[in-house]
């Protein structure tokens, strides 16, 4: 693959639609309660610590994505082997991305369409965007921001004056302190989303003004950080902590209440539009992750890879036979037992290993 040249605003923009991606649809922290906000909070800051190593790993050789890093770092038999499984993570992130697509339409706009057919159509479209590569991709959340900004603008203006909230809600605040179900679900939280931002040191050799690119991306995750904070204490604002925790689309469940008759009687279906976007950004740069990574290996281009391996993530995405078995493998198992380790564990490895060598190359502006 030719070195695509991608700038710092375009990778924030990327950033901020991967990380809001499908974490709005689920209630973050749900032991936590009303006390979801401080978890949230502190999610993000371990996030911001894992995304620090993740650029510190960037900048000690630049020159090379994550496949080449552990290629060259880790020899090309071991590597090789951890590139596989985290052309195996990202791919199966694709699916799960998908199947989360697919039930939202069935839940909002298409009830009696075939749940295959809404995947295939939405998977069409995303293997096409990939097939165009990461420049083309990251032009498009240029695109796509204004109108995500807009229908969470929206959303929280609805919200403010149609009388759903309800600050007591969230009151009393750490009630019975910090229990061990809220160390759980805090792992949860800094695995989906902020741990998932590993898939971007395939990109980050392709970004301009590499000088300027700690600084900013660090600022601008602290603001997504708050952003998704925010979005998520609006679910425990309106539904209250009991309900909010246990409900398994909260985000649709809130917008579903707000009416303004004659004006907007199902914002629902408006809003889970926007929400396509988020997933369709997700989807896209994971699924990009996996077919350069196996051109990595290869040497054969990516887009020759994209209809096989297409092939095995939509049939990855019917493994569960239920929404709720997916989601409880999602959240459940996959998110503290195996992510951690493509996300914290073996980028720690690599970076000792790196600082190890002693072989830092300086950035280039």
């Amino acid at each position: 693959m030719d070195q695509e040249k991608i700038r710092l605003s375009e990778l924030l923009i990327s950033l901020f639609l991967f990380e809001v991606g499908s974490t709005t649809l689920f209630f973050q922290g749900g032991e936590a309660k009303q006390d979801a906000w401080i978890l949230m909070l502190a999610a993000g800051a371990i996030g911001l610590l894992i995304l620090l190593l993740h650029l510190a790993i960037h900048f000690r050789d630049p020159r090379l994505d994550l496949f080449l890093l552990f290629h060259r770092y880790m020899g090309p038999w071991l590597g090789t082997i951890i590139n596989l499984g985290f052309i195996g993570y990202f791919g199966y992130e694709v699916s799960r991305n998908l199947r989360d697509l697919g039930e939202l339409t069935l839940m909002t706009l298409l009830p009696n369409t075939k749940l295959w057919l809404t995947m295939a159509i939405s998977f069409i479209v995303i293997a096409n965007a990939v097939r165009h590569g990461p420049r083309v991709n990251f032009l498009m959340g240029i695109l796509f921001l204004p109108f995500v900004a807009a229908a969470y603008g929206i959303l929280l203006f609805a919200v403010s004056i149609s009388g759903l909230l309800h600050f007591e809600f969230m009151l009393p605040v750490l009630e019975h302190g910090f229990t061990a179900d809220m160390g759980k679900s805090l792992l949860e939280t800094v695995s989906f989303p902020f741990g998932e931002s590993i898939v971007f040191l395939v990109f980050y050799p392709m970004i301009q003004r590499q000088n300027k690119m700690l600084g900013t991306t660090l600022f601008s995750f602290t603001w997504i950080v708050v952003f998704l904070a925010l979005i998520n204490q609006l679910n425990v604002l309106v539904l209250g902590p009991n309900l909010v925790a246990n409900s398994t689309l909260p985000l649709l469940e809130t917008v579903q209440l707000i009416r303004f008759p004659g004006l907007f009687e199902r914002m629902d279906a408006l809003f889970t539009m926007f929400l396509f976007i988020g997933l369709g950004v997700k989807m896209a740069y994971f699924f990009l992750g996996s077919v350069i990574g196996l051109e990595r290996i290869t040497g054969i281009g990516f887009r020759k890879w994209i209809i096989p391996l297409g092939i095995l993530i939509f049939a990855a995405a019917f493994w569960s036979p239920n929404y709720t078995h997916h989601i409880y493998i999602g959240r459940e198992v996959v998110v503290l037992s195996i992510w951690p380790l493509f996300q914290i564990a073996l980028p720690v490895l690599l970076f000792v290993i790196m600082l190890l060598r002693r072989k830092k190359i300086k950035p280039h502006g």
